[in-house]
């Protein structure tokens, strides 16, 4: 077989193929470096394989639309994006694990530092040089990030920093996802608060909702994630984001059903009336979460169909009895997340959020990589 037939080859044994817009992904980062004023950088968060979609496709491409800041969440995340893009600065918000020094020096990573002890760690490794370092404050998260009486000793003894290049403060907004919510502004006084007790460096807070905020939450840098990946950094209102992912599953059998028979396991839908029901390769193993059975859609031929019977580990069953045969047979596909049907749209009918949806997309899938620039 030749190298142009494997493409060919593994689409047609593919029980789903997911499609992944790079073109639109770096259209969604310029579009949010162009809400910015002057002096301020959109730096880019690509942890967790960059929500699922591939650090190493995506952050090659955003480093080429001119991204020089990313974020991961690990230090193997921050080692494996070294490798990929040797001349970027790569911060890890996961901050510095003891024994971690030296590969964070060795693979040039900015540690994200969350406490005294973190930045005391980080120090003993710099009686050669100066190494750079971003602090996180917390200003009302109770997570990640110097608390108020940390944040208070450093103010005290600014000696405690002495060796480290400071190349940010940080810190994260809790509600930034609703506009209207009063911890928005109070985060931002804290924030303000903490950076007139930190020696001057660049300073950020937003991150894809807070960016939507307006230009008192921008400072230096924002560091959007998920609205790169067309998740609604808006809840509620349009979105502004393109969607990037399109995700399509195999019909595996199509067979008719009469009224009163059970679908799936736990006997947990029984059909009201005569009817077709299509199975597709699809499960929550693939990441198509097992809380939207008898909730989710697909879409056939343009129109939506419902998932009923409980999805299972490799399968879903949906109720295709409206459907011209000729549209909904074994061996063609279902749209699960297209333009007209994002993730939000998924997660909403999964009880969760666009995050965990394209987080949680699986490995079996065939992907296919779309670049209009390419």
């Amino acid at each position: 077989m030749s190298a142009t037939d494997r493409p060919s080859r593994a689409l047609a044994r593919a029980g789903a193929v997911l499609e992944i817009d790079l073109a639109g992904i770096a259209a969604n980062w310029r579009g949010l470096a162009a809400r910015l004023g002057p002096g301020t950088r959109c730096a880019a968060v690509v942890k967790a394989d960059a929500y699922g979609l591939g650090m190493a496709r995506v952050a090659p491409r955003l480093a080429a639309e001119g991204c020089r800041l990313f974020f991961v969440a690990t230090l193997d995340e921050g080692i494996a994006l070294r490798r990929l893009l040797p001349g970027i600065e790569i911060a890890v918000l996961n901050g510095l694990l003891p024994g971690t020094g030296g590969e964070f020096a060795r693979a040039r990573l900015v540690p994200v530092l969350n406490s005294l002890d973190e930045i005391a760690a980080w120090r003993a490794g710099a009686r050669t040089r100066r190494l750079p370092a971003i602090i996180h404050v917390d200003t009302g998260m109770a997570r990640l990030g110097l608390a108020p009486a940390d944040l208070a000793e450093l103010a005290r003894a600014p000696s405690l920093l002495a060796g480290l290049e400071l190349r940010a403060v940080l810190s994260h907004l809790a509600c930034a996802d609703d506009a209207a919510h009063p911890m928005n502004a109070a985060q931002l006084a804290a924030f303000r608060a903490a950076l007139a007790q930190l020696p001057r460096a660049p300073a950020s807070l937003a991150s894809g909702s807070g960016l939507f905020l307006g230009a008192d939450y921008h400072f230096d840098f924002v560091r959007p994630g998920a609205a790169l990946y067309g998740v609604n950094p808006l809840p509620g209102r349009p979105n502004p984001m393109a969607q990037v992912v399109r995700l399509k599953g195999r019909i595996l059998q199509v067979r008719d059903v009469d009224r009163g028979m059970a679908v799936g396991y736990g006997a947990a839908h029984r059909m009201d009336r005569p009817g077709r029901v299509a199975t597709v390769a699809v499960g929550y193993a693939d990441g198509w979460l097992r809380s939207a059975s008898h909730r989710g859609t697909a879409g056939v031929a343009g129109q939506r169909v419902p998932i009923i019977g409980r999805i299972s580990m490799d399968l879903m069953t949906l109720d295709v009895t409206g459907i011209d045969p000729t549209l909904a047979r074994p061996g063609g596909f279902v749209e699960l997340i297209d333009e007209t049907h994002g993730v939000d749209e998924v997660a909403a009918a999964a009880g969760t959020i666009g995050y965990e949806i394209l987080t949680a997309l699986g490995r079996r899938f065939h992907r296919v990589y779309r670049d209009e620039a390419a």
